[in-house]
């Protein structure tokens, strides 16, 4: 015996944070950012065959500030990570991330200088999607998972202690200008360990 009981037919209760929840997976709404060959399986998603509209997100938007999700499909090299990291922080909150990929997610077979070893290290990923190239099956279970993750969200003050309690990091915002000066740095004390730039080859 329960209030839902007396209540007629056609009403639901439900908590305001689940229905904010559900708004938000309802119509999640991914950013256009394809870097490289997992952006075909990414497009190929969204076509006819996998139709991305059964989860409200046939709309790739042109414009961050119309998106809350970004997927990173494809290596990111240096000099995209921080344009990668403006778009992520013109995006309106709440956002979120996936990593589409091996190359994204770790920096796959790129394992030099000019790739960034797992875009984790530019913006906060909430679901790591394996393959090279993941299948457009893979990305559809990832979104379905993600989407299992919004709703279990908190809000307000309980979002907050949830991150605290679960301890997760929180990249800061570095701007362009800052990544090309650390990248420099960086540059200058691997020359260094190697000898200076006068240094027998």
């Amino acid at each position: 015996m329960g209030l839902e009981e007396k209540l007629p037919d056609g009403i639901i209760l439900a908590s305001v944070e689940g229905l904010a929840n559900w708004a938000r997976t309802s119509s999640l709404w991914p950013a256009t950012f394809g870097l490289a060959c997992c952006a075909i399986e990414m497009m190929a998603t969204g076509a006819g065959r996998y139709d991305l509209a059964r989860f409200g997100m046939e709309v790739f938007r042109p414009s961050p500030r119309q998106a809350d999700l970004m997927i990173v499909a494809g290596r990111v090299s240096q000099k995209m990570a921080p344009v990668l990291r403006q778009i992520y922080d013109q995006m309106a909150n709440p956002k979120w991330v996936i990593a589409m990929g091996v190359c994204a997610s770790s920096g796959g077979m790129f394992n030099n200088y000019a790739i960034v070893q797992g875009v984790d290290h530019v913006v906060p990923v909430d679901m790591y999607l394996p393959g090279c190239p993941p299948r457009p099956e893979m990305l559809m279970d990832a979104i379905l998972k993600l989407h299992d993750k919004i709703r279990a969200t908190p809000l307000g003050p309980n979002r907050v202690k949830a991150i605290e309690r679960k301890g997760l990091p929180i990249i800061p915002y570095e701007k362009p200008a800052d990544f090309a000066v650390r990248e420099r740095e960086e540059a200058e004390e691997r020359t260094a360990r190697a000898g200076g730039p006068g240094a027998a080859r």
